[in-house]
């Protein structure tokens, strides 16, 4: 029998400790779930491409690899899926709302603790919505995944913004929001009610 077979993270420690060169690999996928309600958490980095031409593609790389540990590491601790990974961004689903914030807070945590000695700050927006989703080939789409996406693009760098339904899903859990009103998102007919989620102590 093989001696790592099944457990591809333990041969990954193994292989890359041997040769002096560990890095945390990314987490094993789990398939995502079509027919049940889950929140689509969406982040990116701020200001990217600028950090990109003004450092050089290998330091940006460099750079970058913090922001996605932080991702990954806060997606692990509260259990939520990486669906996909595009450089600078993110997108996750949970099958809790409760956690899906709670994820998107610790996030921020880290990023707002980690700039203060940071040479290179980085602003992390995020956005988030639930629903449905139409799972296929290891990814998610529909009209609750495009309005985090778009949601997430409302964001300024620091900001968490959540549509109503995950504000309603995650009432009593003691999440403060600002309403930030009805807005007006690309592709969408009807306005939008936004909230921000007031994450600093």
């Amino acid at each position: 029998m093989a001696p790592y077979l099944g457990d591809a993270e333990a041969m990954y420690r193994a292989v890359a400790g041997f040769l002096g060169d560990f890095e945390e690999p990314p987490p094993v996928k789990e398939p995502p779930e079509a027919g049940a309600v889950q929140t689509i958490l969406f982040s990116d980095v701020e200001g990217s491409t600028s950090l990109t031409d003004r450092l050089g593609d290998a330091k940006a790389r460099e750079v970058l690899r913090t922001y996605e540990r932080a991702v990954r590491d806060a997606l692990r601790v509260h259990g939520g899926s990486e669906v996909k990974a595009t450089g600078d961004g993110f997108m996750a689903s949970f099958s809790s709302a409760t956690q899906a914030l709670e994820c998107a807070i610790d996030i921020q945590r880290a990023f707002a603790a980690q700039n203060e000695s940071a040479e290179e700050p980085m602003r992390v927006r995020i956005g988030l919505n639930a629903g449905e989703p139409i799972a296929e080939q290891e990814d998610l789409f529909g009209t609750a995944v495009n309005m985090a996406a778009r949601i997430a693009a409302q964001a300024e760098g620091g900001e968490i913004l959540v549509a109503n339904v995950v504000r309603e899903l995650t009432a009593g859990k003691g999440f403060l929001f600002a309403d930030r009103g009805e807005v007006v998102i690309r592709g969408f007919e009807d306005p939008v009610r936004l909230y921000e989620v007031r994450w600093r102590a």
